[in-house]
């Protein structure tokens, strides 16, 4: 019986012969099979991932060096490019759209050795906190399948979480890897921003976007995360700073450290009691532990959602523009007079009501007289954040708080009310408008039996600190 517990292990396994790359893809298959219900995936690619799993296996055996991801299972959520394969970001708007290229991403994971089994559904666009949003329907949590298993890349955290793949790609704009994560009870990593090249990744908020990382551990998510980082000529933004080797450090040890938590983050009033009273405990262990762990005050808190959502839907009013019916995705065929219609009646058919609300949020807020007093004021909040961001940094290491201020939801309780489900992000959105790299570490259980975790952001480009600390954390 094939069991999977990190890619160290598996990797030992398959040179001594324990088992084979065909043995692992075919355990994931037949697991997938088996746990339909869950509607993690939208698609899996079975015939092509068999070819790679006996191509590998022959290589190997032919004595050729095993690349870093040799054999390893991933999935990828509907938003990430793969070559000949259908991409439709979870929406009736590309739903027979096949993808011309490859994104960056997953070029390298293919060079690494990697064999991605299919794509992994989400919220339309990466627009959602419950994987609800779907035109394909919603995912469910495998820990309690009445529950989400959060959003948007909930499909792809319920793939690690379930044991349908051994790691999963997603992406992050507000929280979609780390409360997904939080939810599952799962390792959830989103980089800094630019830390990963976006060229292949459907663009939601251009200046917010990362692909993150699911794992069951560390030193996979390190892994994976020293596969796909990199400078790269196709995305402008990415950086060209040299990426370390994260599976090494992860193991290095660690002296105290300095830890900074948001006073208002514990005092919120929409925070569960019992996350708060984890939160509470593990300032006291890391106390315990030799490190300094001191309270700031963060008198923006209750200004970050609202700052996150106007600068997100208005660029997702101006990326979403381009699907219109016309080049490619869906085209009404209702009989029209003229091209406005056109657009009109493909883009009302195509998109989701998540995805009209916040492009037509975003296209007011871009608008004529509304422009200064919201785009332009959440443009000087966001810069408010990066100086205080700098300034906490100067003093500490890493900054904790609570990923989501409750466990995962009912499915289908929190449809009436946007504002709530906005609000769950309360605590993620901070990292991607500030573009430091964040982790949600799955190291609490609630009363409800659901799991929970911590999340803990360090300075940009301090991902080898952030994992190292991490994995501490996670062994302690």
């Amino acid at each position: 019986m094939f069991c999977f517990t990190d890619i160290q292990n598996y990797h030992g396994q398959l040179k001594t012969g324990a088992t084979t790359c065909a043995q692992a893809v075919q355990f994931y298959l037949d697991e997938i099979k088996s746990q339909q219900a869950l509607n993690a995936y939208l698609e899996v690619f079975a015939e092509e991932a068999i070819e790679i799993a006996n191509r590998l296996d022959a290589e190997r055996l032919e004595g050729k060096p095993m690349g870093p991801l040799h054999g390893v299972v991933v999935g990828i959520k509907d938003v990430i490019s793969y070559k000949g394969h259908a991409l439709s970001a979870a929406s009736k708007i590309l739903e027979n759209y096949t993808a011309v290229y490859s994104a960056t991403a997953i070029e390298q994971l293919l060079n690494a050795g990697a064999i991605i089994i299919g794509r992994q559904n989400c919220d339309e666009f990466a627009m959602g906190s419950s994987n609800e949003n779907s035109a394909f329907g919603a995912v469910k949590n495998a820990a309690d399948i009445t529950r989400v298993p959060g959003g948007s890349s909930g499909g792809s955290a319920v793939a690690v979480q379930a044991n349908l793949c051994m790691v999963s790609l997603g992406s992050d704009t507000g929280g979609s890897v780390r409360q997904p994560a939080d939810f599952c009870g799962v390792v959830g990593l989103k980089p800094s921003y630019g830390r990963i090249s976006r060229y292949g990744l459907i663009a939601y908020a251009s200046s917010f976007d990362q692909i993150g990382i699911f794992s069951k551990n560390i030193s996979d998510a390190a892994l994976v995360l020293e596969v796909i980082a990199g400078a790269d000529d196709f995305d402008s933004t990415v950086s060209a700073r040299a990426v370390p080797e994260y599976t090494q450090v992860i193991h290095q040890a660690l002296g105290p450290k300095k830890i900074a938590y948001f006073k208002e983050t514990l005092t919120h009033p929409g925070l569960d009691p019992e996350i708060k009273n984890q939160i509470e405990n593990q300032i006291i262990a890391l106390r315990a532990a030799g490190h300094v762990v001191e309270g700031v005050d963060f008198d923006l808190l209750n200004f970050i959602v609202p700052t996150y959502y106007v600068l997100t839907t208005a660029e997702a009013s101006s990326n979403l523009s381009r699907f219109d019916g016309i080049r490619f995705g869906h085209r009404t065929t209702e009989k029209v007079e003229d091209l406005a219609e056109l657009y009109k009646l493909s883009r009302t058919e195509g998109f989701g009501a998540e995805v009209q609300r916040r492009i037509l949020l975003g296209t007011f807020v871009l608008s004529a007289g509304y422009f200064d007093a919201y785009f332009t004021k959440a443009q000087q909040v966001r810069q408010k954040l990066v100086e205080f961001t700098s300034q906490v940094f100067a003093q500490y290491d890493f900054i904790i708080s609570p990923t989501v201020p409750t466990t995962a939801f009912k499915l289908g309780t929190q449809h009436q009310s946007a504002t709530e489900i906005f609000l769950a992000d309360i605590y993620t959105v901070y990292a991607n408008l500030v573009g430091i790299p964040g982790i949600s570490l799955p190291l609490y259980t609630h009363s409800n039996g659901m799991p929970f975790g911590l999340q803990v952001m360090s300075a940009s480009f301090e991902e080898s600190a952030l994992l190292s600390f991490s994995n501490s954390l996670m062994q302690a």
